[in-house]
């Protein structure tokens, strides 16, 4: 008897840690009723940032596994160092639509050799999207064969950001490093876990 009255308890630890925290829990729905149960998930939030880098931030933790700050911050700061998060920029700071930038790179991470400018605009042509606008360059950006090649170092845990710009040199190739690390080690700082 006095086990199956304490039975419900050993329950009690499959719901507390383990599973995200569910919305309505406490009310409980009369019979027949649909009740909607929203999951709340954690991610990393930039509550400085502006639009365009909070965008970013989302979108690669949606459209990939990285999850480490250090790796989302390293990204960030090489993206900040290439464009300043403007995808209408040219080389030298012209701000153009796609087809106006005719020398050094473009957009986001400034795109620069023929092969890698190019693929923006046959990706955008191929998928409906703006080579121009930040959406688009954002799932090149992701998509290209160049940074899926690194995406591995990238979804590791636990490296400091020293190490994940060896990953973005490769990715990258930049020629010039400037802020890079400093920028990404202000947006480690700056990223919160919510």
């Amino acid at each position: 008897m006095l086990k199956s009255i304490f039975a419900p308890l050993a329950l009690i630890p499959l719901y507390v840690g383990i599973y995200p925290v569910v919305d309505n829990l406490i009310s409980s729905p009369a019979i027949g009723e649909v009740v909607k149960l929203e999951v709340l998930q954690k991610s990393w939030k930039c509550p400085g940032c502006n639009p365009n880098e909070k965008k970013v931030l989302k979108e690669l933790q949606a459209r990939t596994k990285i999850s480490d700050r250090n790796a989302l911050a390293t990204i960030m700061g090489n993206i900040k160092q290439e464009s300043g998060f403007r995808p209408n920029v040219c080389e030298g700071g012209a701000i153009v639509p796609y087809h106006e930038c005719h020398r050094g790179g473009y957009g986001l991470i400034q795109w620069t050799t023929t092969a890698r400018y190019d693929g923006l605009g046959r990706f955008c042509r191929n998928y409906g999207c703006d080579p121009s606008g930040l959406d688009g360059q954002i799932r090149y950006m992701i998509n290209e064969d160049q940074f899926q090649k690194i995406l591995p170092e990238f979804e590791g845990h636990g490296q400091p950001i020293h190490q994940y710009m060896v990953g973005a040199y490769y990715w990258l190739g930049w020629g010039i490093k400037g802020n890079r690390a400093k920028y990404a080690y202000q947006y480690a700082k700056k990223l919160v876990y919510v």
